[in-house]
């Protein structure tokens, strides 16, 4: 099944983001369940939130790795949605 995480970080936490954006890639290329991956965009086209697509089982998988992702570690976003996803076109 497919499912998307889709996480908004908090107001003014975007250094946090780049702080931990190396450990945080590191963490999206340490298993083979993430299909795609990027960064939300704000309206200057900052960085604000998290758009991560899995392949998995079960959603429990996708909920094991976002409790370990480093941004959750070091208190970025503001909320997280861990929803199933059906893909269309693509």
């Amino acid at each position: 099944m497919l499912v998307a995480l889709i996480a908004k970080d908090k107001k003014g936490a975007l250094q946090i983001r780049k702080d931990n954006r190396p450990a945080h890639v590191d963490h999206l290329k340490s298993n083979d369940i993430v299909r795609q991956a990027g960064p939300l965009l704000d309206g200057a086209g900052e960085m604000c939130g998290s758009l991560v697509i899995f392949e998995v089982d079960e959603i429990a998988q996708v909920e094991a790795w976002a409790a370990v992702d480093p941004y959750a570690k070091a208190g970025l976003f503001e909320s997280v949605e861990i929803v199933p996803w059906n893909r269309v076109i693509g």
